[in-house]
């Protein structure tokens, strides 16, 4: 998914480069949706995997 937002990300630098101010707005709004996106995953399997851990040991 990280991958996915960084090419948002590049896309939107190359859009906002050219003067596609639109399409550039619309891919950062992506790429920042899909960025914290993954951040909530990975903070979600951190804590089930701080759990599994617990419960372990």
């Amino acid at each position: 998914m990280l991958k996915w937002a960084l090419i948002f990300f590049v896309v939107s630098l190359v859009a906002g480069f050219f003067g596609f101010s639109g399409i550039s707005a619309g891919a950062a709004t992506i790429s920042k949706w899909l960025f914290f996106i993954a951040l909530a995953i990975f903070a979600l399997f951190l804590i089930f995997g701080l759990l599994a851990g617990e419960a372990i040991f």
